[in-house]
């Protein structure tokens, strides 16, 4: 099934990075976690641009943690434009992230949503939830690169789609959400699911 995206298009995790050396990847944005080694999968990939941030995959202000920022945001949305205006028919944009499910999944949906934005939040919510079934998007990500596109809610108010097939696949999920800091998503799937 072709995407609605652009170009062509692929969210996956550090360990699937492998699997990705050999189908034409044009772009990698790449989300690791600030001590990770750059992986060394990368060496086997052919030509392309790469944005590398450094960053936790956490939704509040944490200790010893270094928060998603705006410029962070603003870095993602930069390497999407760019990628846009010079996207030919031969474009695969790659994002990965350390489990391909959280940053990389809301960066991912933050680059359709800019390149495509007459299309609803939900459905770019949906496509990204095809193309990564796992998908969780980190909620504070969504929440600044909503504003800096001038969504006005749409894209935060979207997201609880992602949340709610996961719980419906795995009720228990709610409660490591919440352990590690990620209680606003889980209210907002629960929200979602009494509406």
């Amino acid at each position: 099934m072709e995407t609605i995206a652009p170009f062509d298009i692929d969210v996956c995790g550090i360990d699937e990075l492998p699997g990705h050396c050999a189908t034409g990847v044009t772009h990698v944005l790449s989300i690791l976690d600030p001590t990770y080694p750059v992986p060394e999968a990368f060496g086997s990939f052919g030509e392309h641009e790469r944005l590398e941030l450094r960053f936790d995959d956490v939704i509040e202000e944490t200790r010893g943690m270094v928060t998603p920022r705006e410029e962070h945001v603003a870095q993602v949305l930069g390497f999407g434009r760019d990628l846009l205006a010079e996207a030919d028919d031969d474009a695969h944009l790659l994002v990965h992230c350390h489990a391909g499910v959280s940053r990389s999944t809301a960066s991912m949906i933050l680059i359709l949503a800019q390149a495509l934005p007459q299309r609803p939040a939900s459905e770019i919510v949906c496509e990204v939830l095809r193309i990564r079934p796992q998908a969780w998007p980190n909620l504070r990500i969504l929440e600044m690169g909503d504003a800096m596109l001038g969504r006005d809610g749409a894209i935060v108010a979207a997201a609880p789609i992602a949340y709610v097939a996961q719980l419906n696949r795995q009720p228990e999920f709610a409660d490591l959400m919440i352990l590690s800091g990620r209680g606003r998503e889980v209210a907002a799937a629960r929200a979602r699911k009494a509406a």
